[in-house]
């Protein structure tokens, strides 16, 4: 269904659109409230969208109101079905229901088009010889007013003809539009005489080669909204000095018009009410639809739902869960102010972490293996050990864990001439393996090169489980997992896609890919995971224990699992080095 009845109602702590939107219902300015999400099908959401999916819908439940979505697909040159769809499976992803109401800006093309030729007869719009380049000239600047076009005062009858003409594709592209006729000298560029449509032979995704003519965007929008009875067009501040235009085509459509019809011109559209509100960016990331396209046809990354990118096909391939989205989105809040806002990217990572905490289920994996042979333990002998699933939910229980001789732990849980503050195994030193045994390294054996390829220790079988009966305590316990019986697998592990904070603050003619991170990612090949990890779910969230929060990837194959790091979890070691 369309109408969200699942959410709790507003709280007397509102921000500045619930309060406009509950002062207007109190006031009985609306029946029921009516939103909408109108993303243009020419690329992938990216998580500056979800703001705009979780006002519309969220406002909507909120105010047991009505949500659409609504593709504004008035520009075939770069619209394709990959990106409907797309675009459909990132919001219902995001939790957002709109039922049945699913709409599209082309199936109202026939309308638009009587309305123009309504203001054609109105003497507001004429057909425009110049080219795209010459409107750009005549139309001024901030601070100089524009120059009226050489047809401006064409007559009725010879602009309805032409703009059938053009209708009907006996006008090559680009040689002629529909402008509206405002004022040429207005302070708010978007008045000056805007386009309201231009001859494309391009076909249509839905609509095939039925049109010759297309809307321009700002024709189109506000009039989409006012055909779904939308009560609030909800949008970001880029669109504040286009709500004037937005009003002056409504008025312009309603001149003539009375509110029972009765007028010359028939009954009065509805007029939608527009608020803005404030963007975000994130750091170290890119948030451009150009920027997403060039990324991927430069091949800097790979696809538009690489997991480095901000796109919520990117994010949900990492395996950020839409529920972290929507409360990163809420504690980011809804301003009024433009304040070109950046948030640091580690407020999502924090959103993600808060929740998996909480719920992913615990596993052991290991990246860098390091062998470890326990010598003193029975060859051939294989245990079963109980292992915690999650110490922060006892309800997950446990599961069986093998255990054996021949081990592999982290290659940096190991160091053979340690610094003072390192806890972890060295030659001597006893640690614990996670839900297992007490463990001592007696000795290393080294490669040609020196490098240390196994580790020879003994445990103590009194230390089951873990604790030692005569209360002696290790500094650390180290994660690990059976050779035998262990998974292999491909772990991707994602870092930064840039390396300043800021991209896209560059100087004049510099580039922003120049800032991409060369270590945004590191496939690591051989890793070995615990046994229960070949039955990973996509989708499922896991925490390897120590090393972060993972989910399984499309890449995987039957016996070949790819994992891929959602976020790090905090690690102490890693700051007290960093320091060093």
């Amino acid at each position: 269904m369309s109408t969200a009845e699942t959410r709790t109602p507003p709280t007397p702590s509102l921000d500045f659109i619930r309060e406009i939107i509950a002062r207007e219902l109190k006031e009985g300015k609306h029946e029921r409230i009516a939103t909408r999400f109108p993303p243009e099908p020419n690329a992938y959401l990216h998580i500056g969208h979800a703001k705009a999916v979780w006002i519309n819908y969220g406002i909507a439940s909120d105010f047991k109101g009505t949500f659409n979505v609504r593709f504004d697909d008035t520009n075939p040159v770069a619209e394709d079905q990959e990106f409907v769809d797309g675009i459909i499976d990132d919001v219902r992803w995001l939790g957002a229901d709109w039922g049945d109401r699913l709409f599209y800006a082309s199936d109202y093309f026939e309308r638009m088009c009587e309305w123009a030729e309504e203001l054609i007869r109105k003497g507001k719009a004429y057909v425009c010889d110049l080219s795209a380049e010459q409107v750009s000239q005549y139309r001024g600047s901030p601070t100089a007013p524009g120059r009226n076009s050489p047809t401006r005062d064409r007559s009725v009858e010879e602009n309805l003809d032409l703009f059938r003409r053009m209708r009907a594709g006996e006008f090559p592209d680009g040689s002629r539009t529909l402008r509206a006729k405002i004022d040429m000298a207005s302070g708010n560029i978007n008045l000056r005489d805007p386009v309201m449509y231009r001859i494309l032979h391009t076909p249509h995704h839905r609509q095939g080669d039925t049109w010759k003519i297309y809307p321009m965007y700002d024709w189109a929008h506000g009039l989409e909204d006012s055909i779904e009875g939308i009560t609030h067009s909800l949008c970001s501040l880029e669109y504040e000095n286009h709500r004037p235009l937005y009003d002056w085509f409504i008025d312009a459509v309603n001149e003539g018009r009375t509110d029972d019809g009765s007028g010359p011109w028939g009954k009065k559209i509805h007029h939608p009410r527009q608020i803005e509100f404030s963007r975000y960016s994130l750091t170290h990331t890119v948030m451009s639809k150009r920027k997403f396209i060039e990324l991927v046809q430069g091949a800097y990354v790979k696809g538009f739902d690489d997991p480095r990118l901000p796109t919520l096909a990117g994010l949900r391939r990492r395996g950020v869960p839409p529920e972290s989205i929507r409360e990163f989105c809420e504690r980011v809040g809804i301003g009024k102010v433009d304040t070109c806002m950046s948030i640091d990217l580690a407020l999502l990572e924090h959103c993600v972490r808060e929740r998996f905490n909480r719920l992913a289920p615990r596993r052991m994996a290991v990246l860098r293996p390091l062998k470890l042979v326990i010598e003193n333990y029975p060859e051939g002998k294989v245990e079963e050990l109980d292992v915690v699933n999650n110490p922060e939910d006892p309800s997950a229980g446990t599961r069986k864990v093998p255990f054996s001789r021949v081990l592999y732990i982290e290659r940096d849980d190991f160091r053979e001439d340690p610094p003072k503050e390192f806890f972890r195994l060295t030659p001597g030193r006893e640690v614990r393996l996670r839900c297992a045994y007490f463990v001592k390294c007696t000795g290393v054996t080294k490669d040609a090169q020196g490098n240390v390829v196994e580790l020879r220790c003994t445990y103590d079988p009194a230390t089951r489980g873990g604790d030692a009966p005569d209360k002696r305590k290790v500094k650390a316990t180290l994660h690990w997992v059976s050779a035998g019986q262990s998974v292999p697998a491909e772990v991707r592990l994602f870092d930064h896609l840039f390396v300043p904070e800021y991209p896209e603050d560059v100087p004049e003619g510099a580039d922003y890919k120049s800032g991409l991170n060369p270590r945004s990612l590191e496939i690591l090949n051989g890793c070995r995971l615990e046994p229960s990890l070949a039955e990973a779910k996509p989708g499922q969230a896991l925490q390897f224990e120590r090393l972060g929060y993972f989910c399984l990837d499309k890449d995987s194959a039957p016996g070949k699992p790819v994992f891929n790091r959602t976020v790090t979890l905090k690690d102490t070691w890693a700051k007290i080095a960093k320091k060093k």
